[in-house]
């Protein structure tokens, strides 16, 4: 992940001085551990800024609004009681080339200043503290307390100091080239080692984009570099450093992140814009994965689990298809009782039926009568354990099956591609939670409130086709989207998505569409990897949920049966 360097931050901070000072704060809200928004007004505008102390996408920039859930953090509502109602009347970097915002507050612009909120994005450093006109620390995102630094412990009631200064060169447009090339080839290394302990205020990634731009590699040694190459590195570091005295900022995508000077992009777009949706989409996609991982492992652990359980019920009902066995030999004992003879441990009779011979086991210690009734007690036996175990395999299944339908949704979300990928992974952990798979998160971690969407997709003639991608999507489609005219999907007796094709009153889908939605249902399906699948579908109206059962659940009557094809969806 690309961490905001001193460049991002001072054209973060350009911009608010810019366009929001001075400003009203309305409202500050946490969002979790590491996040606030601070909603600031002025006479033409309204937006949250978020600002982030997370380790490795600690940022400022403005955001969309927080969840509407309760807030209960102590630093917000800190944050809250001191600063409510006042105006941002300046924003202005701590130190020059440190990355240290100093966010002062007071009644109107002109009165003195009551409160400062130092922004400090130091990678795992970060920390956003609030102090007094006297400098004292009033509350801080992260206490640090004395056993954990002597160098700098951030306390409530101290003085607010600054984190140690580097010890870097300060970068100057006045340096002369040979002086500038000196410094940095006076030891042969590593170009972008060089650079980041000879000058303050560089980034790895502000070295890789200014050495890509003249065609080098930010690895490659100093002692590699021709005359050519070190003319056109100094004119991109010339670049840089009037671009940060002008405060002219480009902001815009790179292959591999983004840029504020320019270089190396591949689109333009603006800075708050852009810093959102890069730090969103990385967390989110750290967070995918982790969330995922889970619960692919306890789905996986679940269904071992079950399986285990069920193998066992099976085994007990194949035992108990053997009462009848044990009544029949029962039977043919009583029958040819003066066959017996004392210390038999076997007797071959004829079956009544078959005429076949039939060898009996016997206990020698027992007469005939008395191994005749041990025959009949565990026919009896056998007898009950299948009206008992019946019932339990049943549940078994169901619950297998319930399991299976939410480990194919899993397998359709390996990989996070949007923010709707992530909401659709967290219904699932809060469906597995309240039906008591999951314990509940210990702070609530939903991204966002809103609720996913299904997929969709067009048919040959033009319909739309949605396509549940969890059971809370399948439910919505099913029994409360679908209209008496359109037409449900669902792989036959095989785990998978619910397929709903929309259709307008009067209108009548072609054989290609009923074999597209086919298709589509067998690729959303448990049978994904296979050459065919059956697929049915009916009017939603046959389609049922059982009394008490679990989401995405569902029985249907009334249905044909159509092929469906999903290799040809996967080689579009």
């Amino acid at each position: 992940m690309q961490p905001v360097d001193y460049t991002t931050l001072i054209a973060t901070c350009t911009d608010l001085q810019q366009n929001w000072i001075p400003s009203r704060l309305e409202q500050v809200y946490q969002r979790d551990r590491a996040h606030i928004s601070i909603a600031l007004r002025t006479m033409q505008k309204r937006q949250w800024l978020t600002v982030s102390w997370d380790s490795q996408a600690a940022r400022i920039c403005f955001s969309s609004p927080p969840p509407r859930t309760p807030d209960t953090f102590t630093f917000s509502d800190q944050l809250r009681h001191q600063l409510g109602g006042l105006a941002l009347v300046a924003i202005a970097p701590l130190e020059p080339w440190e990355r240290v915002l100093d966010l002062q507050f007071a009644p109107r612009p002109g009165d003195e200043i009551l409160w400062h909120l130092y922004v400090e994005i130091m990678g795992k450093f970060s920390n956003v503290i609030l102090t007094d006109h006297k400098q004292e620390i009033v509350t801080a995102a992260q206490q640090v307390s004395r056993s954990k630094s002597i160098v700098r412990p951030v306390e409530t009631g101290q003085i607010y100091s600054p984190p140690p200064p580097l010890t870097g060169t300060i970068p100057s447009l006045t340096e002369s080239q040979e002086r500038w090339q000196e410094r940095l080839s006076l030891v042969p290394g590593k170009l972008s080692r060089q650079m980041l302990n000879v000058y303050r205020g560089l980034s790895p990634t502000l070295i890789r984009q200014m050495a890509a731009s003249v065609g080098l590699d930010s690895n490659q040694t100093t002692d590699t570099l021709e005359s050519a190459d070190w003319d056109n590195l100094f004119k991109y570091w010339q670049d840089w450093l009037q671009k940060l005295a002008k405060q002219e900022f480009i902001t815009g995508w790179t292959e591999t992140g983004y840029t504020a000077l320019g270089w190396q992009m591949t689109k333009a777009e603006e800075l708050h814009p852009l810093l959102d949706r890069y730090y969103t989409d990385e967390l989110n996609q750290q967070i995918f994965k982790q969330l995922y991982h889970q619960l692919k492992q306890k789905i996986s652990n679940l269904l071992q689990k079950l399986q285990t359980k069920a193998d066992v019920f099976q085994n007990r009902l194949n035992q108990s298809q053997e009462s009848e066995q044990y009544r029949q030999q029962g039977d043919l004992v009583m029958t040819y009782l003066h066959e017996w003879r004392p210390g038999m441990k076997e007797i071959t009779l004829n079956d009544f039926e078959t005429n076949q011979p039939i060898t009996i086991p016997l206990n020698p210690e027992k007469n005939a009568v008395l191994n005749a009734q041990y025959l009949y007690k565990q026919h009896q036996k056998l007898k009950r354990a299948k009206n008992a175990v019946e019932p339990l395999l049943k549940v078994a299944q169901q619950e297998i099956d319930y399991l299976a339908q939410i480990d194919t949704a899993l397998n359709q979300l390996q990989e996070y591609k949007t923010p709707t990928d992530l909401q659709t992974l967290e219904e699932i952990r809060e469906e597995l939670v309240s039906q008591n798979y999951l314990n509940p998160p210990r702070e609530a971690i939903r991204t966002s409130q809103e609720e996913s969407q299904p997929h969709r997709y067009k048919t040959p003639s033009g319909f739309e086709l949605w396509v549940g991608r969890n059971n809370r999507q399948n439910d919505q489609l099913t029994f409360r989207t679908a209209n008496d005219y359109d037409l449900w999907f669902h792989t036959q007796e095989i785990p998978g998505s619910h397929v709903l094709l929309r259709l307008e009153p009067g209108s009548v889908p072609d054989q290609a569409d009923l074999q597209f939605a086919a298709d589509i249902a067998a690729y959303f399906s448990r049978a994904q990897e296979s050459d065919q699948a059956p697929v049915v579908y009916t009017e939603p109206k046959n389609v049922y949920k059982p009394k008490g059962a679990k989401p995405g659940m569902a029985i249907y009557k009334h249905e044909q049966i159509i092929w469906g094809y999903p290799q040809r969806v996967k080689a579009q």
